[in-house]
């Protein structure tokens, strides 16, 4: 850790996430971050509430003890079962100027600049689909909105074993976006509630008709936190701006080294962490 850092830290339950902070990087370039991917628990998507909160909390306890004040959940299924906990309980006992911030908001607030015919799409992991985060957040921002759902319990393995373009790959994920049209004919927008979702989205965009937009996260969670910091410039001025960023996972080094770089597209060096 750099001497006197406050970064923003950057949380997922694996690989996910880097596809969010990829975009920070380019959107706030400026900024420290810390990655920590909780690689050897992963995945989270298919574990209970109550497991997610657990590892999630620890994860956020962590980076709080590296230096961070602010700290995303770049991971849909710990922003579904464990952000609202510990920004309601959490929180006030441990620093209540801290703050946690996830990426299911920031997606579900997207979809009144996008779609026109007011039918979404979701696709997520089982996790995330079953916890109804989606449908439940775009409710209360849009209640005239349908929201239709398709559980993509292969897609991740895909991603993370880089199977998206063989034959396998695209029956999966070809067999999801049919059952999930199928659902719905009138869909015209999909979000891609999984932070994985992101490198799968040049195969996803053949399978799909032409009037159909995907939103994907990175992007709208890098313009949400640039605007969140504008809007609270008294976080601002504790996030410290030296233009470095840091990896540390759970798991082994060297597999996460070359998996993440094949995420960011880069050569890049991370540390073991226990917590």
């Amino acid at each position: 850790m750099i001497k006197n850092s406050q970064p923003i830290g950057v949380f997922d339950s694996g690989y996910g996430g880097l596809t969010v902070l990829n975009e920070l990087l380019k959107s706030l370039p400026e900024y420290d971050f810390i990655y920590l991917g909780d690689n050897a628990r992963s995945p989270y998507g298919t574990r209970s509430y109550d497991v997610v909160y657990d590892y999630t909390l620890e994860a956020v306890e962590q980076l709080f003890s590296m230096g961070c004040e602010l700290v995303i959940l770049a991971c849909n299924t710990a922003s579904a079962k464990a952000l609202r906990t510990i920004q309601q309980n959490d929180l006030p006992k441990i620093n209540s100027n801290r703050r946690v911030l996830g990426v299911i908001r920031p997606s579900a607030e997207e979809v009144s600049k996008i779609t026109r015919t007011k039918h979404i799409g979701v696709m997520g992991t089982v996790g995330t689909i079953r916890s109804n985060s989606y449908p439940l957040e775009i409710a209360k921002l849009f209640p005239d909105v349908v929201v239709v759902q398709e559980a993509c319990p292969m897609w991740v393995p895909l991603v993370e074993n880089n199977e998206i373009n063989t034959e396998g790959g695209r029956y999966f994920i070809k067999k999801n976006i049919d059952s999930l049209l199928a659902k719905d004919p009138l869909i015209d927008s999909i979000i891609l509630g999984c932070t994985h979702y992101p490198l799968m989205q040049s195969e996803i965009k053949k399978m799909l008709p032409d009037h159909i937009q995907l939103i994907s996260q990175g992007e709208i969670v890098a313009r949400s936190l640039k605007d969140y910091l504008f809007r609270h410039p008294e976080m601002d001025v504790r996030c410290s701006k030296n233009s470095n960023c840091e990896f540390f996972t759970t798991e082994f080094v060297d597999s996460f080294e070359e998996k993440a770089s094949r995420f960011l597209n880069i050569t890049l060096k991370a540390r073991h962490i226990s917590y």
